[in-house]
């Protein structure tokens, strides 16, 4: 696969792009992710579904644009996919020779299922869990896919997107046959015979939307979309209130952006309406979706679509860029275990902050990279960020202020109250704080020596095979969490 590839993504509301790199073999990393809201479907419900001139046009320059950046940015590969607009209007052929012809672009125009599949490929590997449905509201479809036990069972498309809606009901203020509509659709996912889970993994511009504006209403501490997740019963009354907006102004008091005025009700009416039928009680939010996975079926073809067991794409990719020395990252990551394992009759901790303590010490020296100055500052920041995938919020904000505070002193209640509600008890961060620290300073010389940990009650023994005055300074500096006690042979 090309180093560099360019993916295309032209929707019945909007075009995107995004332009992503390899670092390694399955890793790779964002470089430019551009959107245009060409509404290249407009009118064309009310035309029996033909493409009208204008949005074709606005189409035609947008997507000149994305290739002249792809081609800036020396993609060699460029896939261009088309979704519910062009594969139901008449008239596509226009568009398509056109593009063709003037650009050298072969735009392939999927069906429905595979759209829907490509959503399940995209939250698969993405975010890295094992039951849910991807509903994926674009403008003229909304697309599921349904995984169990890590795997895609089905995925189906219904004709429910929101230009749609709008064009045939909204328009006419018709809630009630849009509603009768929609149900009606819905019918198809029960005649599927899949379990229904309880969970929705939700991606697409409106579904992005309206996490965002429930992240503003909570006040939520992160400002990142990829991994948000939220109780629908806490949020059922918020969506309520905006699908019944009398106006733009009010749309504008609830915090909606002026891009999103003219869908921005349909797509929660859809929305609501689906998790309500399908009784989900809890929505994730993905910042990945068909691009991401047109991009990873390509990238992943030769092995069903899905990274091998226990690899996280985001570790890797930073490593791949940030890393000083790629023994010292595993080293820290193995003894790391070592600790956490010795530990564990103190600290009883679940296995998931193991996993998590091996990756914030494989990647506490990329704040060194980015400047060695306040390294641990730097790392923090860059983590809570830079994490793009795989993660759950709790999980990347856990792992930031364990690098943060890989250091002699042990985090306080208030050091930890910004990010609280995303973090465990303050004990469970303490011991983390400790762990990476005596991690840390087992190898402050960078000679990688060999050490065995023996726990007896609450007295942790270290046997350094090679010790040294710096060694012994900084381990003996370390604040112990409560109830052990620590001893260097």
């Amino acid at each position: 696969m090309a180093k560099i590839t360019t993916i295309i993504d032209i929707g019945s509301n909007s075009m995107r792009m995004v332009v992503l790199q390899k670092s390694s073999r399955f890793a790779f990393n964002l470089i430019n992710e551009t959107k245009s809201r060409v509404k290249i479907s407009e009118g064309c419900y009310e035309n029996n579904g033909n493409l009208q001139e204008e949005p074709m046009n606005r189409a035609y320059e947008s997507l000149k644009s994305f290739l002249n950046i792809s081609k800036s940015l020396k993609s060699r590969k460029v896939i261009c996919v088309a979704t519910s607009a062009l594969r139901d209007a008449p008239n596509a052929k226009v568009f398509l020779s056109k593009v063709s012809k003037d650009f050298g672009l072969n735009i392939k125009v999927i069906d429905g299922e595979k759209e829907a599949y490509y959503g399940g490929v995209a939250a698969l590997n993405l975010l890295h869990q094992k039951n849910f449905v991807t509903v994926d509201i674009g403008g003229g479809s909304t697309e599921f896919s349904f995984i169990k036990d890590g795997e895609i069972q089905k995925s189906i498309s219904l004709n429910i997107g929101t230009v749609r809606m709008k064009e045939l009901f909204f328009n006419k203020n018709d809630i009630d046959g849009a509603k009768k509509y929609i149900l009606e659709n819905l019918k198809e996912i029960f005649n599927l015979g899949v379990e229904i889970p309880d969970t929705v993994v939700g991606i697409g511009g409106s579904i992005r939307s309206l996490s965002k504006l429930i992240m503003q209403r909570n006040e939520y501490p992160l400002d990142i979309i990829h991994g948000y997740k939220y109780k629908t019963s806490k949020e059922l009354d918020y969506l309520e209130t905006i699908i019944n907006a009398k106006d733009i102004k009010e749309l504008k008091s609830l915090g909606v952006k002026k891009d999103r005025f003219d869908t921005i009700k349909e797509g929660t009416f859809i929305f609501k309406t689906i998790l309500d039928e399908l009784n989900i009680s809890k929505v994730i939010t993905s910042g990945a979706g068909v691009r991401e996975g047109v991009y990873l079926s390509d990238l992943l073809r030769n092995s069903n679509c899905k990274f091998p067991n226990n690899y996280n794409v985001s570790v890797r990719s930073l490593l791949d860029r940030f890393e000083i020395d790629e023994k010292q990252s595993a080293y820290f990551g193995t003894n790391a275990g070592k600790i956490f394992e010795v530990l564990k009759p103190l600290h009883n901790l679940d296995d998931k902050y193991k996993t998590l303590l091996v990756i914030a010490s494989k990647l506490h020296t990329i704040g060194t990279t980015l400047n060695f100055y306040k390294s641990n500052d730097n790392a923090f920041d860059f983590i809570l960020n830079g994490l793009n995938y795989d993660f759950l919020h709790t999980s990347r904000v856990i792992i930031a202020h364990t690098i943060k505070y890989s250091k002699k002193s042990l985090p306080t209640k208030k050091d930890l109250l910004e990010y609280n509600e995303l973090l465990p008890k303050l004990e469970i961060m303490q011991w983390m704080s400790f762990m990476i620290s005596l991690n840390i300073a087992v190898n402050q010389d960078l000679s990688r020596p060999k050490v065995s940990y023996m726990l007896s009650n609450n007295n942790l023994t270290i046997d350094l095979e090679n010790k040294s005055f710096m060694l012994n300074a900084n381990i003996d500096k370390l604040e112990l969490p409560k109830s052990l006690e620590l001893k260097l042979l």
